[in-house]
């Protein structure tokens, strides 16, 4: 009977695979299309999970779906309203889609619970740079279209 079940995939059956640690190496070889269709079957295997979320949401933003990936960090956001990462990478989409005061109340969700870990250091400086400009810029009067002084 063990060689029937070898065969036809029984318990001898080569180990299944990780779709999310594929999706994570395709994606680190620029590989975004390839990445997300693994990222989506790894969400087949756990539902609703956040860290699959984001990481599709990063592909999305990779190959130019960045509505897709805007969708995808609110449903983690609805789902998990302090995730570090969807608040991040939700702010700079909502910046690069010119609106400044919704990023900066992402920004700051981000930044009130920040990711500890040594490599995080550079996204938690990023942001918090971000968020002293765009505040900068707020509190800065219009320019002038004209030349004021008599010349």
């Amino acid at each position: 009977m063990s060689l029937w079940n070898r065969i036809f995939g029984g318990p001898v059956r080569a180990e299944r695979i990780d779709y999310y640690e594929e999706g994570l190496l395709l994606a680190q070889e620029g590989k975004h299309h390839e990445a997300l269709t693994s990222l989506r079957l790894a969400l087949k295997e756990s539902p609703g999970d956040p860290i699959v979320l984001q990481q599709i949401a990063i592909a999305y933003t990779r190959i130019g779906m960045e509505e897709e990936a805007i969708k995808t960090y609110r449903h983690v956001l609805h789902r998990n309203p302090e995730s570090p990462g969807a608040h991040y990478g939700l702010a700079f989409l909502l910046l690069r889609h010119g609106s400044p005061r919704d990023a900066v109340v992402h920004l700051d969700a981000f930044l009130a619970n920040p990711p500890t870990e040594t490599e995080a250091k550079d996204y938690v400086d990023h942001a918090r740079r971000t968020v002293e400009e765009l505040r900068g810029k707020a509190e800065e009067p219009p320019e002038s279209d004209g030349d004021s002084a008599a010349g």
